[in-house]
């Protein structure tokens, strides 16, 4: 993808063109579209400017999105604003969004949307602060409610603090965890303890001045590689286990270099790009062009026979 100056990509992910595309803004709203409703352009086009594909209020921003196949009852989205409040509600409960959008989540004043998961009823929660803190639980500590509903306190937030993110805590999953002045560290998702919502929670990484308060957290795996972003344009690409694995209360490691007036302002998790196999060969042997019992597109004259193919 070609960007404009200062942009970058934040979230890449396969659909159909019969799946449903959610988008979910900062004012709690939702929108959808089909997957055929997005224009197809070639690899290196930048893009239309999604207020031309979805109706925006002013200055609305959308903070989430990912494809659905159908409005599952079986299926939940889990909410999280950036004060801290969390809520659960059935997917199916969204199948009517017009085009103006829906309404998923009232919030109280000064408040924002800041990350939206779908889940199975069986995951475990991650939400990270500002100032360093993160709290894990299971996701049924939130009931699901209705669309109308506010929601509950996820985490107990400090004086100035603020929600930065939320990410699913898979058992076999690390925790990222990158500062504005470019430090950050992989810790294993187990380090975490699980607790009931509402708590302060535990650091996620030792703050200190120089390192900078958290720019972003993310549950990551090894097929993963990430584009960390400062506000200034500045974007390296890094795979996950290039990053320092290290226990919960450390400080890190300096990932980047950031400009005295600079700091990271956001992380893309990607899933890396498959390398090309290497060329197999197999062993055909007979007339029949038979390899391991099973037929191949091959014809072979009587009395000859097969020795090796490459693929």
């Amino acid at each position: 993808m070609s960007t404009r100056e200062e942009d970058f990509a934040k979230d890449i992910f396969t659909a159909s063109t019969h799946d449903t595309i959610l988008f979910f803004s900062d004012r709690g709203k939702v929108y959808k579209l089909k997957g055929y409703q997005i224009p197809e352009t070639g690899r290196s086009a930048k893009g239309m400017n999604i207020v031309n594909l979805l109706e925006l209020e002013n200055g609305e921003k959308i903070t989430a999105m990912f494809p659905i196949q159908e409005f599952a009852d079986d299926k939940f989205l889990f909410f999280v604003t950036r004060q801290g409040i969390a809520k659960r509600i059935v997917l199916s409960d969204l199948q009517n969004i017009r085009r103006a959008g829906l309404r998923a989540l009232n919030l109280n004043e000064d408040d924002a949307l800041v990350d939206v998961r779908l889940t199975d009823g069986e995951q475990n929660i991650l939400i990270a602060t500002h100032e360093g803190k993160a709290i894990c639980f299971d996701e049924n500590e939130v009931r699901a409610m209705g669309r109308t509903a506010t929601g509950v306190r996820g985490i107990k937030l400090a004086d100035g603090d603020y929600v930065i993110g939320a990410a699913r805590a898979r058992k076999d999953a690390y925790v990222l965890s990158v500062t504005e002045n470019g430090y950050g560290k992989r810790t294993p998702v187990a380090d975490y303890p699980e607790q009931n919502r509402g708590g302060q929670g535990v650091y996620t990484i030792q703050m200190t001045e120089r390192k900078g308060n958290l720019a972003a957290m993310k549950t990551v795996g090894p097929q993963h590689e990430l584009f960390i972003v400062t506000e200034g344009a500045t974007v390296i690409r890094v795979k996950t286990d290039e990053i320092s694995q290290t226990g919960r209360a450390t400080q890190g490691v300096k990932m980047m270099t950031v400009d005295d007036n600079d700091r990271i302002c956001a992380v893309a998790r990607m899933t890396a790009a498959k390398e090309k196999p290497e060329v197999a060969e197999v062993l055909a042997v007979g007339p029949g062009g038979m390899v391991d019992g099973k037929e191949v597109t091959m014809t072979v004259k009587p009395g000859d026979k097969v020795i090796t193919s490459k693929y």
